[in-house]
């Protein structure tokens, strides 16, 4: 089983990366679907069912995959090798599980939403979506830390950065979107 090690961490990672595309882009998804509410018809109507096409066969046919299928792989590393056994030890790992935790919990709230958009539900904005976008991108940057330093306390400088960064993002967002106003009027 040692010797497959390799391959398995590899096919973990590329489920990883197509697990948080998958989840990247379905919050996009949904902020042009609350976007699409305000748009007359029949406009609005053509929008709204198109991105309910689109987010049914991103979820379905590559985030939901993703997910299982990162998980299985990480599971067969962690319990079916000496070195995810060694790991499972180390207080590191432990943050890191408790990460994923959470990113299973996002994961569910996404699936939440997106079963509430496909009846046409919209209980949040554009806004909300933007800034709920952000949490997977702290979740990830907080994993990759903890794996790259292996340490359960360093990874905590690359979530604060990012969390400044992701501030100066929204302010700038907020700034570029008076100035787009106030050159409409």
């Amino acid at each position: 089983m040692e010797e497959y090690y390799n391959y398995i961490k590899s096919l973990h990672l590329i489920f990883v990366i197509t697990w948080f595309a998958g989840l990247f882009y379905i919050v996009r998804l949904f902020v042009y679907h609350a976007e699409a509410k305000d748009k007359p018809s029949p406009e609005k109507e053509i929008l709204i069912k198109q991105y309910q096409l689109m987010s049914y066969r991103l979820w379905y046919i590559i985030t939901w995959p993703s997910a299982i299928l990162a998980s299985v792989f990480a599971f067969w590393m962690l319990f079916f090798t000496t070195l995810g056994n060694a790991w499972l030890q180390m207080p590191w790992m432990h943050v890191k599980l408790g990460f994923v935790f959470l990113l299973y919990l996002y994961h569910l709230k996404c699936h939440q939403i997106f079963l509430q958009l496909q009846r046409n539900e919209i209980r949040h904005t554009s806004a909300f979506f933007r800034i709920w976008n952000e949490g997977a991108t702290l979740i990830l940057f907080a994993v990759v830390f903890l794996v790259i330093l292996k340490d359960a306390l360093n990874w905590i400088y690359g979530v604060i950065g990012i969390f400044v960064f992701s501030i100066l993002l929204m302010l700038g967002y907020k700034l570029y979107k008076r100035i787009r106003e106030r050159n409409q009027s």
